[in-house]
């Protein structure tokens, strides 16, 4: 039976890592998805956007979002312009993500919230 917990992400991200690290070192059990090996798809995505907005999903402090053209960048304007843009380039999406029972319950890495979400 797969696990409840899902974590996405990328496994060389030092953010991804220490997330990582903490659910191993708490042993709680989860899956993982490896952007870079996997993808994602727009089914997915969609059910992500109905939780939060793109400009929530999207890492625009990383250094994909700062390599883009100007164009690429305006150009996000709606969930489907994100989405296609996500799944071109899965180093835009913020990292890690996890998920339990198929709800993003943490965006990012915070320890204290890992705790609080998974005692």
């Amino acid at each position: 039976m797969p696990n409840a917990i899902k974590l996405y992400g990328i496994p060389n991200c030092s953010t991804v890592k220490k997330a990582r690290d903490w659910l191993d070192t708490h042993h709680v059990a989860y899956d993982f998805h490896d952007f870079k090996k996997q993808g994602v798809s727009a089914e997915l995505l969609n059910i992500w956007l109905a939780q939060f907005p793109h400009e929530k999903l999207i890492n625009r402090a990383g250094l994909t979002w700062r390599g883009l053209d100007e164009m690429t960048k305006s150009g996000i304007i709606d969930n489907a312009s994100a989405t296609t843009l996500m799944q071109a380039k899965t180093s835009l999406i913020k990292r890690p993500l996890l998920e339990k029972d198929s709800k993003i319950v943490c965006l990012g890495f915070d320890e204290n919230t890992y705790k609080e979400l998974l005692k």
